[in-house]
């Protein structure tokens, strides 16, 4: 017999979808789902006991119990629609081969990389040397609440080469845009490199349960229109293109921070499910970005750090903008080390009850 549009009986009624997940469908969700960028991290008391005995930071990152543990302790605290796999855009390097230290104060240290380097990159151990996290995905997957959803991360490939050859942070990239500009040839080869290691690398966590995953390019924003499109659009795409020819379902968010106007070419020719905002972004940009697919973001995490009025303010525009569409509360950037626990509480809070008044 033909039911036509009746609804289910209760008995054949599906399970909810993943609050995150549902949003990164396309769908609108009410209340939006939330997570935060660098939710794991030293805000949290107990993030700073798990850092402690540790040892390095790299020692956490592949050591599965210490990370799985890090990646679930802000779930624990707040009820987060996500937890985001505790680790770092550089363990692909490391897995390259390439020496990569982290200096408490300093932030990241690496060997600079030269032309000559690009022919012994070890692309052939990453899942090798990976596979502490890989282990660490599982576990997190295990142990998350039904409705809290695990997301991969890596690096995005213009962002990975700028710490290869400046050997760390910079203020103005100069070494890897002059190496880009005098040496396309060398450099497209190390983008090769990084878009096969990534994509491999994104689709191991797929495979051990990570059901979203993000590219952080951070540095995007500081290319030319050409660059941009030559090393933050099309290295992602062709990531996009070989994670979804393994896993099809899988929803990828690509966050081209600093993009500012060349976010609607990103969401556009990425070919990216979703697209994260950064702090810049003016809400009737989000709002024409959220016409063509789900965006996330985009609270100031300065704002995360006053709390109080500020907070709920910026909240509610935020919300009030992009709630009734496809769309993921987040911050413009992670949360930094200054932030008050308690603040992040009532973010959720006001986020999950609609109070941003």
């Amino acid at each position: 017999m033909n039911h036509g549009n009746r609804p289910r009986p209760a008995a054949e009624a599906q399970p909810a979808a993943k609050p995150l997940l549902a949003a990164l469908a396309g769908k609108p969700v009410t209340p939006p789902p939330i997570w935060l960028m660098r939710q794991a991290g030293r805000y949290l008391p107990e993030y700073r006991e798990l850092r402690a005995r540790a040892g390095s930071f790299l020692d956490l990152c592949f050591s599965p119990d210490l990370a799985a543990e890090a990646t679930l302790q802000p779930v624990r605290r707040y009820g987060l629609d996500a937890a985001i796999l505790f680790s770092d855009i550089l363990v692909v390097p490391h897995a390259l081969g390439r020496r990569v230290d982290f200096v408490e104060g300093e932030g990241p240290s690496l060997d600079p990389l030269k032309p000559p380097d690009i022919g012994r990159l070890e692309g052939g151990a990453l899942r090798k040397r990976l596979t502490p996290v890989f282990e660490a995905v599982r576990s997190i997957r295990a142990d998350l609440p039904r409705a809290c959803a695990l997301i991969g991360f890596a690096g995005a490939p213009w962002t990975v080469a700028t710490y290869m050859i400046e050997g760390g942070p910079s203020q103005d990239f100069a070494a890897a845009k002059r190496f880009a500009f005098a040496d396309p040839a060398g450099f497209a080869e190390l983008i090769d490199v990084l878009v096969g290691t990534t994509a491999e690398y994104l689709i191991g966590q797929i495979e051990a349960g990570a059901e979203a995953v993000q590219l952080f390019d951070s540095w995007a924003g500081v290319l030319a229109e050409p660059e941009f499109r030559r090393w933050a659009i099309e290295p992602v795409r062709d990531i996009v293109a070989r994670v979804k020819h393994a896993h099809p379902r899988v929803p990828i968010i690509g966050f081209p921070r600093g993009a500012g106007m060349l976010y609607a070419d990103y969401a556009r020719d990425a070919g990216v499910d979703a697209v994260g905002l950064d702090t810049s972004v003016p809400l009737a940009l989000a709002q024409a970005l959220q016409a063509r697919l789900p965006v996330q973001g985009n609270l100031d995490p300065q704002l995360l750090v006053v709390g109080g009025a500020a907070m709920r303010s910026g909240a509610r525009a935020i919300v009030e903008a992009l709630g009734g569409g496809p769309f993921v509360f987040n911050l413009g950037h992670g949360i930094v080390p200054e932030t008050p626990p308690e603040n992040v509480a009532e973010l959720v809070w006001i986020v999950r009850e609609g109070r941003a008044a």
